[in-house]
């Protein structure tokens, strides 16, 4: 075994503290240091090229947010220092996040930057904002995960060089996103069954939670416009849930769909057990525990820390299984502390390895379903995944969940945060 898998081994054996409750209560406690989310908000999500968000560029998707962040904190936006973009496919974001922070209504002071880790872009925003504060840097922030995936295409690996391809490791990051499902499908015994099996949950989750409207205080509604395909109309329209949620979805419903990619054994990724290409945008609004009572703000939740490891790009798709372990290790809590695991679901494949492999109980993780019934907006997912994971808490009476996505490219990352609604 080598040095590498040695340590990865060590950390996924770290599943259990040993001072479980005491870390638990360390975490709860309220210090005026912590770093807060006093506003958690997201649009809704939609179907790339198809939904209510299709024609909604990336631009007109962070105003439109960012107003609702300004108006419905009633901060004084003189008071918001920096605000940073999960991104992860438009060209010229950085252009696209500090133009969109102005016409938005905040100051020429408000600062502006662009984080792309591909899908752990939006938690890397949260990390970036909330590492600022701590050091002192800034004292407010936003932390923005946002993608058009309609506007803006996902052409996958740029060519390289010779010394990349030819190199063990770095060659496997031309394999595209499809491969790695199938690689980790087949690495891990993971049948189609449990595929759909896993996904069809998915979406009788995700349609139970819409249905008893559990997303409603998560989500803002988006007035835009949107272009009739036929006719070539435009029509505003408000765009106020998310639309990839297919009801009455089975097992056997989702058996039915071909393979989507039958050149990569064991072909066992369908369009139906993958996370959907979809438009949408989150925010949250950071700041110091003294801060925030300072200025008057509700405090929502607090961002505990986040964690990034490395792993094969072949079978980028467990990250979470080494990401969760590590994230836990580090703040000594067990999985059984934890009362939702909210785990992007980026194929089927990676999602029943993961919770299977990590031993979770099933009705914690991703109670109001995942990106395979929610969609997927790339750079979106990780600030989105956090609105919902507080949203969940607070109508559960919880307060802690783990946020966890694999990482194109071979990585994983993982955070920790606590209700205090």
């Amino acid at each position: 075994m080598s040095s590498a898998q040695q340590r990865l081994s060590s950390i996924a054996n770290q599943l259990t503290g040993s001072t479980g409750s005491a870390a638990r209560q360390k975490i709860l406690a309220q210090n005026p240091d912590d770093i807060v989310i006093t506003l958690a908000v997201r649009t809704p999500l939609t179907k790339a090229r198809k939904g209510g968000l299709k024609d909604t560029p990336l631009d007109e998707l962070l105003v439109s947010l960012l107003t609702t962040v300004r108006e419905k904190s009633k901060l004084d936006p003189n008071l918001v220092e920096d605000v940073c973009v999960g991104n992860v496919l438009a060209s010229g974001a950085a252009y696209i996040a500090r133009s969109a922070v102005l016409a938005a209504g905040f100051p020429e002071t408000t600062a502006a930057s662009v984080s792309n880790r591909f899908c752990s872009s939006g938690l890397l925003s949260i990390q970036n904002i909330a590492n600022q504060i701590i050091a002192g840097s800034i004292d407010v922030g936003i932390a923005v995960g946002a993608e058009s995936m309609s506007t803006n295409s996902d052409d996958g690996a740029p060519k390289m060089s010779d010394a990349i391809l030819a190199h063990r490791l770095a060659g496997q990051n031309t394999q595209p996103m499809g491969q790695t499902s199938e690689n980790v499908a087949g690495q891990f015994n993971v049948t189609r069954q449990q595929m759909d099996a896993f996904a069809a949950k998915s979406f009788q989750k995700a349609e139970h939670a819409q249905k008893a409207g559990w997303f409603d205080d998560e989500i803002t509604p988006i007035r835009t416009k949107v272009k009739d395909p036929k006719t070539g109309e435009v029509k505003e329209v408000v765009v106020n849930r998310d639309d990839g949620v297919r009801y009455g979805t089975t097992p056997e419903s989702l058996g039915k769909i071909r393979a989507a990619f039958p050149q990569w054994a064991p072909s066992n990724t369908t369009g139906g057990n993958a996370s959907q290409i979809t438009d949408g945008a989150a925010a949250v609004l950071l700041m110091k525990r003294s801060r925030a009572q300072q200025l008057g703000q509700p405090i929502v939740g607090k961002f505990v820390g986040a964690t990034v490891i490395g792993l094969e790009p072949r079978i980028m798709g467990i990250g979470p299984s080494i990401a969760i372990p590590k994230i836990l290790s580090k703040f000594n809590l067990s999985k059984d502390e934890v009362d939702v695991f909210e785990i992007n679901e980026a194929f089927a494949s990676m999602g029943v390895y993961c919770v299977d492999k990590l031993g979770l109980d099933e009705t914690k993780v991703n109670p109001r379903g995942g990106a395979i019934a929610l969609g997927h907006p790339l750079g979106c997912t990780g600030a989105r995944q956090v609105v919902t994971a507080l949203s969940e808490l607070r109508r559960q009476n919880k307060r802690v969940a783990v946020t966890s996505m694999c990482v194109g490219t071979g990585m994983g990352m993982a955070g920790i945060f606590v209700s205090e609604h």
